[in-house]
């Protein structure tokens, strides 16, 4: 099988990997497009000791006869923590955070980056015909976003800040806008800047971002200096979402957290199926946020294209 190999922080093209062995309760899914994203960057830069196939962002097709009914050739998207379904965090209806989980391309299970891959069944759900691979590529990272209002109550004119508009931000701000709140996204780059606009999004420079006002807002952009920007633009008891993931400690003024009486919400992966069904009805649609596409043996160049300053989405091509 080919497929994009990481070893020692460095990444290969290989012809000569084995094809999965699906598990018990799992299928094979052949990859027909996969997404690069900030994780994946990250694990190249040694952020988690990872050996094997990268990549988690994905859409696919049923390739073998497989459990539950499903088909050969259905189209599916996949989430990405496979869970052992008997642990404590399991049997409490966590599963995303269960204590034995394996995660695509990231965590003891080979990814997305790759002619193929394994998943439980129960990971898996149908891509409807509405929606082509270019848009269900980002049904993953869509899902995290929504978990912010999975998370949080979102109202009609409430005040909220998004800080950072790359790739994750782009989405969280897609998401927000639909509540119909008050929304504004902190951005640096003219990409970044347009696509919000295009999409009627008011963006701010951190001199407009207001300090102890805002009602909600959305850490996004993996910076200590955008998080303290969040921080600042809160009210009393207003809630601060982390989106982000930071190298090393994060240093912070925690006593303002403490006297404002902030909210801090931690927020990672997130629900499929609306996700889907926002892709389905065209009330998300992040294909402008593709730069690039690539087919997998040119898996390095897009991965140098990927980590360039300003650029969003670039896409594997595995068939």
């Amino acid at each position: 099988m080919r497929a994009l190999w990481l070893e020692d922080q460095q990444l290969s093209f290989r012809e000569d990997l084995p094809f999965p062995s699906p598990g018990p309760g799992e299928a094979l899914v052949k990859v027909r497009l996969a997404g690069i994203c900030a994780t994946d960057l990250e694990m190249v830069r040694g952020y988690y000791p990872f050996r094997g196939v990268p990549g988690h962002e994905f859409v696919g097709e049923i390739a073998a006869p497989a459990p539950d009914g499903w088909q050969v050739g259905q189209r599916v998207v996949g989430e990405i923590n496979a869970a052992c379904g008997i642990c404590r965090e399991c049997r409490s209806g966590r599963p995303r955070h269960c204590e034995q989980r394996t995660v695509l391309g990231i965590k003891g299970r080979n990814g997305a980056f790759a002619e193929y891959l394994s998943l439980p069944v129960e990971n898996l759900h149908r891509v409807s015909e509405e929606v082509p691979d270019e848009m269900a590529v980002f049904t993953e990272p869509l899902a995290a976003a929504l978990e912010v209002l999975e998370q949080v109550a979102v109202l009609p004119g409430d005040r909220a800040l998004v800080v950072g508009a790359g790739r994750l931000g782009q989405l969280i701000a897609s998401v927000l806008a639909l509540t119909g709140c008050d929304l504004h996204v902190l951005a640096r780059s003219l990409r970044q800047i347009e696509l919000l606009q295009q999409r009627g999004i008011s963006v701010w420079n951190p001199e407009q971002v207001p300090e102890r006002s805002l009602d909600l807002a959305v850490e996004a952009s993996g910076s200590p200096v955008g998080f303290e920007i969040a921080r600042r633009s809160l009210r009393p008891r207003g809630t601060l979402v982390l989106k982000s993931t930071y190298a090393g400690d994060l240093t912070a003024n925690f006593s303002a957290v403490v006297v404002d009486e902030i909210t801090l919400v931690g927020s990672r992966c997130g629900p499929f199926p609306p996700a889907l069904d926002l892709l389905k009805k065209g009330l998300v649609d992040p294909r402008p946020m593709i730069d690039g596409r690539y087919p997998l043996e040119e898996g390095s160049q897009a991965f140098e294209l990927s980590a360039r300053r300003g650029i969003l989405k670039v896409l594997l091509t595995m068939h």
